[in-house]
């Protein structure tokens, strides 16, 4: 139970079985490495626990019903949809035909997939979904056996006679017919041309062979005879490179990529299995074996899922893990080698000889990549012709005017309109847009997709560095079209002033602009900065002056796709926003974290009170003289069934934000003030204490309506506290004032919070008409600098005006103590009470005898 909850919060529920029997397994391998259970008992327990919840997620996979479609298929059991399959037909394109005119399949062309008048779907596309329908099923399936025969070569172990070697090579010769047969039928399963396929190999075969030479060393000598310690040597090193390329490749995020390497450690669990000896050194086999049929399984779910959709692009490909993890495990392996007193036989010569010249040809390819800049160039020129393409199409099917469009296709520069130019060394030069190049309306999915284009471009050259700057402008909302253009457009051509000659900037969504540079990120942010400082002066345009503010989200570009950099961009942007705008925020994944949860608030805050999400704790506070209850306060939580439980410090911001907190405040005072008539009903003389914030309280009508709540459940006046938090008082300080007197002469008692006991606070608190002054616990130790507290000058003052002091936050006893040796009348905080539900507080309150104001 203690470990439940930080169980769930870091590991995800999708994950948490594979998370568990993770933990189970390396658990076994500390005991078996300690000698306290067997090692073949490790290993079959280990196995059949991987292989069991592998074969369950497979299973449900193979037995699918076969109504569950993946997208874009249309299921047997399905009748037609009744509505066109294009609603909107392209200009110029075919109108849609009624599909309720049917036409027989015997009059539908070979190779079409629906009748010849465009109606109703036929039998062939229903075909062709069932065929995929059935590879998906036949792919579960064949990888369902090789798990459980990954997990049976395991199990049986203890139980072979003739000793475990030839059960796990026939184990991995079976789990690799299977596998290998699964995954040619797993959906979305990428093919690269033979041109690229030859280049991966030979890219991969120097590392490969490295990774080989490292297991021809570290493998045991006296075990197995040399023909065979190469073979296990050389499928070792394969089977770990091939590996290696699914989990960084450019598409490593997808099921089937998942899936492929996963298969790939389940075989060299058994490999390893086959080769190393029976004892503790068995135990290396464990890890990739149970970990390989646990990824096997998740990657299949994901291909499934996704059957359909465009396969998952991890964005750039890492080529450093398939470089640096293969040779540091070939420096591991020499240095123990050498360590052991063995001197390199002539085996291991061969194989370093071998990896050289696949590592000179690799190289030799690079180079040769290298020293085509023209080709590259051209390359790039064509990218910059498809944007500008793009951007010329934009105002046809956006409506905007002609004087935003893009540029000719001829990429010359014009005075006022959008030139290109790529230099002649290849660097990276984006279309170079002019002022007039963001359209009425802050951009559009033009824009979009020349912004993605661009990011994209950077990934066109060796170790790709830049990044991208969203840009948005506050205060153009409130002018007119013609005057929003003019100051979009001067912002854009100060925007220019700033950046450099090949950097893109480019219209996006909003009231803004983008720009995508090809210079590191801590060259950009200082372009930010700059941006900043240009954007922010006034803007004299039609005879008027205007002030905008800036924000500027900054996000890298080098190990993501084009989508996700524009993602993260935003998120930043959207950080800076919040944090008061006028600055440069740079993303980082804490900052997206928090602002998924800052989203995911906003999405659900709206309506939460129509949907009975709120509730109220209470926490008592104390007469510290005779721990004594006196009264409560009401604490508001939010019990959202998506987000768990929200305390205030979390939902108020939210709240104040989506203007609202005058609903959430005038329920708290609402069902307060009813628990309170409940509470009063009896012999017991209790407060109950109401936060409010200065804008709320502020409101001209808010005497008046706390006045009818108490009158509506008959609650005396002199039993409601509204606190207000000091640190919010300064910025209307005379309405507050007028406020507070007003709630006093209805007999309400007031209440100042978060005193900080500063100067400018002792002089504004002989202003406030305040009853109660709560202080936290920073006041009630004693200082750093050895002075005397300085709860005991907060009491002194206290007492001159007439206020009572409660000391709030008490979280130990020694806090509880000083506070009253202090003078503090009322105390409140854990140490005396926590808070809880209203059932509990009246149980709690029944401990002691009646209570009094």
């Amino acid at each position: 139970m203690l470990l439940a909850y930080p169980f769930r919060l870091l590991v995800p529920r999708r994950a948490a079985p594979e998370a568990a029997v993770s933990a189970a397994v390396a658990l076994l391998v500390l005991a078996g490495a300690a000698d306290l259970v067997p090692t073949s008992v490790v290993i079959a327990l280990a196995g059949g626990a991987g292989a069991t919840l592998a074969g369950v997620r497979l299973s449900r996979l193979a037995t699918r019903r076969p109504t569950d479609t993946s997208p874009g298929e249309l299921s047997p059991a399905d009748p037609p949809t009744p509505e066109p399959w294009r609603a909107d037909p392209p200009p110029g394109g075919p109108t849609p035909v009624d599909p309720t005119a049917t036409t027989p399949s015997t009059s539908t062309p070979a190779g079409s997939g629906q009748g010849a008048s465009g109606g109703t779907p036929v039998a062939r596309p229903v075909g062709r979904a069932a065929r995929r329908r059935a590879a998906r099923r036949a792919a579960g399936v064949l990888l369902d056996a090789a798990v459980v025969a990954a997990g049976l070569t395991a199990a049986v172990l203890p139980l072979a006679d003739t000793g475990h070697r030839p059960a796990a090579l026939i184990g991995l010769l079976v789990v690799g017919a299977l596998s290998t047969a699964g995954l040619r039928r797993l959906p979305n399963r990428t093919r690269p041309p033979a041109r690229v396929r030859l280049r991966h190999l030979v890219e991969a075969t120097g590392p490969a062979v490295g990774l080989a030479l490292a297991a021809w060393l570290l493998l045991p000598r006296d075990v197995l005879p040399v023909p065979a310690r190469l073979v296990a040597a050389l499928a070792l090193g394969g089977l770990g490179m091939a590996a290696l390329r699914a989990f960084t490749g450019a598409h490593r995020r997808s099921g089937a990529a998942i899936c492929r390497g996963g298969v790939l450690l389940t075989l060299a669990g058994l490999a390893l299995l086959a080769t190393l000896p029976a004892g503790r050194a068995a135990l290396l086999a464990v890890p990739p074996l149970v970990l390989g049929m646990l990824l096997t399984a998740l990657g299949a779910g994901d291909a499934m899922v996704a059957a359909g959709a465009e396969p998952a692009v991890g964005g750039l490909s890492p080529a450093w893990p398939r470089s640096v993890l293969p040779a540091a495990l070939l420096l591991l392996a020499a240095g123990l080698h050498l360590g052991g007193g063995r001197s390199p036989d002539r085996m291991s010569v061969l194989l370093a000889v071998a990896a050289v010249p696949p590592l000179v040809l690799r190289e030799l390819l690079r180079s040769g990549d290298a020293a085509t800049p023209d080709r590259r160039a051209a390359h790039r020129r064509r990218a910059g012709r498809a944007v500008r393409h793009r951007r010329a199409a934009q105002p046809r099917w956006l409506g905007a005017s002609d004087r935003w469009a893009g540029t000719p296709d001829d990429g010359s520069a014009t005075s006022d309109g959008v030139g290109s130019t790529w230099p002649p060394d290849g660097e990276v030069s984006w279309p170079a847009f002019s002022p007039r190049s963001v359209p009425a309306g802050g951009g559009g999915p033009g824009d979009r997709a020349a912004l993605l284009d661009a990011l994209a471009a950077i990934g066109d050259v060796p170790a790709p560095s830049g990044a991208l700057l969203l840009v948005d402008l506050h205060g153009v909302d409130g002018i007119g079209p013609a005057v929003r253009d003019d100051v979009l457009a001067e912002a854009v051509r100060r925007a220019r002033e700033i950046v450099g000659p090949g950097d893109l900037v480019t219209g996006c969504a909003g009231a803004g602009f983008a720009v995508v540079t090809a210079a590191g990120p801590v060259l950009a942010y200082a372009m930010g900065t700059r941006l900043l400082t240009a954007l922010t002066p006034p803007y004299r345009l039609a005879g008027s002056v205007l002030r905008m503010q800036a924000s500027i989200g900054l996000a890298e570009v080098g190990g993501a796709g084009p989508a996700d950099v524009l993602r993260q961009a935003e998120l930043a942007r959207r950080r800076a926003v919040q944090l008061g705008r006028d600055r440069v925020e740079w993303y980082d994944a804490f900052l997206e974290e928090q602002l998924v949860r800052r989203l995911d608030l906003e999405r659900e805050l709206p309506g939460a009170v129509a949907r009975g999400e709120l509730d109220l704790v209470y926490q008592p506070v104390l007469d510290l003289a005779g721990r004594q209850p006196v009264g409560a306060e009401a604490l508001l939580r939010w019990r959202s069934p998506v987000l768990g439980t929200v305390l205030p410090a979390e939902l108020l911001p939210v709240a104040e934000d989506l203007d609202l907190i005058g609903e959430l405040e005038w329920w708290v005072l609402d069902r307060a003030c009813r628990q309170l008539g409940d509470w009063s009903a009896g012999t017991r003389e209790l407060w109950m204490a109401v936060n409010v914030t200065t804008r709320e309280l502020t409101t001209p009508d808010f005497v008046q309506r706390a006045a009818a709540v108490l009158a509506a459940y008959g609650v005396s006046p002199e039993r409601l506290v509204v606190e207000v938090a000091e640190p919010r008082v300064a910025a209307d300080l005379p309405t507050v004032v007028a406020r507070l007197a007003g709630l006093r002469s209805l007999g309400v008692r007031t209440a100042l919070d978060d005193f900080r006991a500063e100067h400018a606070s002792l002089a504004q608190l002989r202003r406030l008409p305040i009853d109660l002054l709560k202080v936290g616990p920073e006041l009630v130790g004693a200082r750093p600098d050895g002075q005397p507290p300085l709860i005991d000058v907060v009491v002194n003052v206290g007492e001159r005006l007439g206020v009572e002091i409660v000391a709030e936050e008490l979280e130990s006893p020694a806090q509880v103590e000083g506070a009253h040796r202090a003078g503090c009348r009322y105390g409140q905080g854990f140490a005396l009470a926590r808070p809880a539900t209203a059932e509990r507080v009246e149980a709690y309150f029944e401990e002691f005898p009646s209570t009094s104001r």
